[in-house]
């Protein structure tokens, strides 16, 4: 299968977005604006985001090398934010996902220097504002990929105790609240965006082993085979992404560098043709970050500036395109 990057060619004018031909073609413009939102109550990296009920919670993180358990909700009607009941745990690097109205969290870090990797599990309701412990993870870990699928959440990789990068795949039924395995990735690798579309699970990017083993790596999940096969590759190899299923393409912001870049770029992964576009980059470059999806806007919240946990931001940024 043939894969392609291309850039959508877009001009902007009177705030409208027209489709460009000829000349001005050649130099497009990538489809897509960005518009700063009001900022988190509390700076902090490698922060998870969620959504519900067209509202977006920030969750985790840390700042000054540790771990916090903040739990902070904003509301894009009025631009606010407010702060809801703390996570249990203090952890950063948390896997999340959202199911029948609730967020769930996996795992995460007791600190930001990827110590205290867990199994822990916590299920937060923001009708009640209150959380629940849920069974463990069989395997302890951390910077982990979430992804909901027919009813099932499965967590995928992360990095273990020791900081080891496992390929570990399993899955949690909410209804049940029990665990099962699946088949394991094809390589083993942390920090990366996992996404569910069209009745499978999409592995995209991330790291190796070190900060510096970035790849595009990108591997798709078929539950009904318990399979992995292959996709186009992120054409910018990057981990410590955020990721969100946004009009029908996979987005993968940011990412990182060590010991001096982060990226801004935004590629999007067109599930259908099997090819990446490159959309309106990030304003600046940033990593551990979360992001969410409400109504026709991307909201992308937190994380550092530089490489390592060093420039930590309360930033909110939305992105739109038509």
């Amino acid at each position: 299968m043939r894969h392609l990057l291309t850039r959508l060619p877009f001009v902007f004018a009177a705030g409208l977005i027209i489709a460009s031909f000829g000349a001005a073609a050649q130099s497009p413009t990538p489809a897509g604006s960005w518009t700063q939102k009001a900022p988190m109550p509390a700076v902090r990296g490698e922060v998870a985001a969620a959504a519900v009920d067209n509202k977006l919670f920030a969750l985790g993180g840390g700042a000054g090398g540790k771990a916090v358990p903040r739990n902070e909700e904003y509301d894009p009607a009025s631009d606010r934010w407010r702060e809801r009941a703390p996570l249990p745990q203090a952890r950063d690097h948390l896997g999340v996902a959202t199911y029948g109205g609730k967020i769930y969290t996996f795992g995460g870090f007791t600190s930001s220097v990827h110590q205290g990797a867990g199994d822990v599990v916590f299920a937060y309701d923001p009708a009640t504002d209150l959380w629940q412990t849920l069974p463990p993870m069989k395997a302890a870990r951390a910077a982990v990929g979430v992804a909901l699928l027919a009813g099932k959440i499965h967590v995928i990789g992360g990095r273990g105790l020791g900081a080891v990068t496992v390929a570990t795949h399993e899955v949690y039924d909410p209804a049940s609240a029990t665990w099962n395995e699946a088949a394991p990735l094809p390589r083993a690798r942390d920090h990366m965006a996992v996404v569910a579309v069209d009745g499978r699970i999409h592995v995209i990017g991330g790291r190796l082993a070190s900060a510096a083993e970035r790849t595009g790596q990108h591997d798709v999940y078929d539950p009904t085979t318990n399979s992995w096969s292959s996709a186009a590759p992120l054409p910018t190899p990057r981990s410590g992404v955020a990721a969100a299923l946004y009009k029908g393409m996979i987005l993968v912001l940011g990412g990182e560098l060590p010991p001096d870049h982060t990226f801004p770029e935004n590629e999007a992964y067109d599930v259908l043709r099997d090819r990446w576009v490159a959309l309106a980059p990030m304003p600046a470059g940033r990593h551990g970050f979360g992001g969410a999806v409400i109504g026709s806007s991307a909201y992308f919240v937190g994380g550092s500036l530089t490489p390592g946990g060093r420039g930590i931001t309360d930033q909110l940024i939305m992105f739109s395109m038509p």
